[in-house]
């Protein structure tokens, strides 16, 4: 292909090394997410740092005293206000420049935020720098699963993200040993403390803008941008052996080319009030979809993550460890937080989104209970003098710690990020997906400025809290939530298609939809064509439309058309 340069990698790999090449793309992205995510825990521990910043100095015990914790937790949550504003940049940008384009953008800008915090000077120069970094961050947060779905096969696009997502946590424990072992350099008062850790995010973010222009565009952007042979020929690479075709690949094409009209004649050009609102998206449904990707990403962070996260150095200090234990158990259990995530990676194409919510969500729920339980009584152990009650009973709120971050990591890490990078129409999917950013912004922003003030007001009754949220969720995803899992990208829109808000009815009409759009559902990877083998011929395609009862309309005139035709 001209259009493609030459020393894309494209040229040279096919089928599943071209996409384990994508994906490893992907996860350098995703890795640089955890990272950023893990850095600022140790940093705003490191001496030199919270007092260079002003808000908090160092008693007689050589323990931090925090004096200002609306400006440390200003720090921390005006980054996710640069993720928010980003993400919506970068979905307008990839929708209309391309996903290449726009994650090389995304790294850049990174970049550049990164190298301001790393020379930070004092507290405003900070807020300025985690802003730019945050912004930088959502441009690759609203892409790079957009990217990775629009390659994958349905059958396997969600393993794919999964192993995405465990580098994701893997670069938060590697945060937390930088920041351990940097710790030790000249007993934690030099600058370097704090000043390398952030720096080293630099490395990934530098060498995924520079081997990122080696990768191929998304086929479905190129289609939808009326570059259909680069689009076919990006389609055979990733679908076919080269040694006999089997037709995956044009079929696959031909859906792609289908849903591209399909939604031009449905809905007028979407802005992002109008995606929110569902304004003229007629039988596409956005603003529905846009409500359910920003709402999962809010109960992500409200099931308890984050308030697990805060709250575990003092639930391990009750149980008896001394500071020196606390920092090798918190990194356990980093370790067994990134393992977890590959039970992800085998059963999310297996049992599906759905009921991997749900699983997460019961065990989670129950953790959160005991572990809300043991804490009292080891509290109340300990303001009892029996150290060795408040040591046992700690140690078992130490393990629900354990269990609710691996249960976390095989569940709801991964799902709230892949379900909005499958559900919205090709036409505005990076859009789609950048609203699935904004409600993580949202969520985290929210609860990094309240589980402080929750855990001071509640102590260990705010995990009952998150608790009920796992509960909440439940019927939440049970009603409203239809499942993505082995279905094709293009059958999305047959999927949300229904006037009605519920699961059942969406599920009922699709299967409606289904059996009078055959055109619009060859789904290649079931076999099918939409070539005529002996022609080479494209096969006809009906008036296609998203009402069911619309295309009965059609399908009886064409009944009578054809009738008449054959009487005279």
């Amino acid at each position: 292909m001209e259009k493609i340069g030459r020393f894309n990698v494209v040229h040279r790999l096919r089928k599943r090394q071209l996409l384990i090449a994508i994906n490893s793309v992907c996860a350098l992205s995703i890795f640089f997410f955890g990272y950023d995510q893990g850095m600022m825990a140790g940093v705003n521990t490191a001496k030199e740092y919270y007092t260079r910043m002003g808000f908090a100095h160092t008693d007689e015990k050589g323990e931090p005293v925090i004096t200002d914790s609306l400006l440390q937790g200003g720090i921390v949550s005006v980054y996710y206000l640069g993720t928010l504003i980003g993400a919506l940049f970068g979905g307008w940008f990839g929708d209309k420049f391309g996903r290449i384009k726009t994650i090389a953008l995304g790294a850049a800008w990174a970049v550049f935020g990164a190298t301001l915090q790393t020379a930070a000077m004092n507290h405003s120069w900070m807020i300025c720098a985690r802003l730019i970094n945050g912004f930088g961050t959502g441009i690759l947060n609203a892409i790079v699963p957009v990217w990775a779905t629009e390659t994958a096969e349905h059958t396997s696009r969600g393993q794919f993200v999964a192993i995405e997502f465990t580098l994701n946590i893997f670069g938060v424990a590697v945060a937390y040993w930088i920041e351990y072992g940097c710790s030790f350099y000249q007993n934690g008062e030099s600058a370097f403390v704090w000043r390398f850790p952030i720096a080293f995010q630099i490395v990934p973010l530098v060498f995924l803008f520079g081997i990122v222009w080696l990768f191929p565009e998304s086929p479905r952007w190129l289609c939808k941008a009326g570059r259909e042979d680069e689009s076919r020929y990006v389609l055979e690479r990733l679908r076919e052996d080269g040694v006999q075709s089997t037709g995956k690949a044009e079929a696959e094409f031909q859906d792609v080319r289908n849903i591209v009209e399909l939604e031009r004649k449905n809905a007028k050009s979407q802005n992002y009030l109008y995606m929110l609102t569902g304004y003229k998206s007629g039988k596409l449904h956005t603003g529905r979809r846009v409500q359910l990707v920003i709402w999962l990403q809010i109960m992500q962070e409200w099931i308890g993550i984050a308030g697990v996260t805060i709250y575990s150095p003092t639930i391990f200090r009750i149980a008896g460890l001394t500071k020196d234990t606390v920092g090798w158990v918190a990194g356990l259990n980093q370790i067994t937080y990134t393992l977890s995530t590959l039970v992800c990676v085998f059963t999310l194409d297996r049992i599906g989104r759905r009921w991997t919510l749900y699983w997460g969500s019961v065990v989670q729920g129950i953790v959160l209970f005991l572990a809300g339980g043991l804490s009292r009584v080891s509290i109340d152990a300990v303001d009892a003098g029996n150290q060795d009650r408040a040591n046992k009973f700690g140690g078992g709120a130490v393990a629900m710690i354990f269990l609710f971050t691996m249960t976390f990591g095989a569940t709801w890490l991964t799902v709230p990020w892949l379900y909005p990078a499958e559900i919205f129409p090709l036409e505005v999917r990076a859009r789609g997906n950048a609203w699935g950013v904004v409600g993580w912004s949202i969520g985290n922003g929210w609860l990094t400025l309240l589980c402080p003030v929750m855990f001071e007001a509640l102590n260990e009754k705010t995990l009952y809290i998150f608790a009920a949220c796992n509960v909440i969720t439940i019927p939440m995803v049970y009603c409203l939530y239809p499942e993505s899992n082995q279905r094709t990208l293009e059958e999305m829109n047959l999927l949300f298609a229904s006037d009605s808000i519920w699961n059942w009815d969406a599920e009922k009409n699709y299967k409606l939809l289904v059996e009078q759009n055959p055109e619009l559902v060859q789904a290649a990877g079931r076999g099918q064509s939409v070539v005529d083998p002996e022609t080479g011929i494209h096969k006809p395609s009906r008036n296609m439309s998203l009402d069911p009862h619309g295309m009965k309309s059609n399908v009886s005139d064409d009944s009578d058309e054809k009738a008449t035709t054959q009487h005279l």
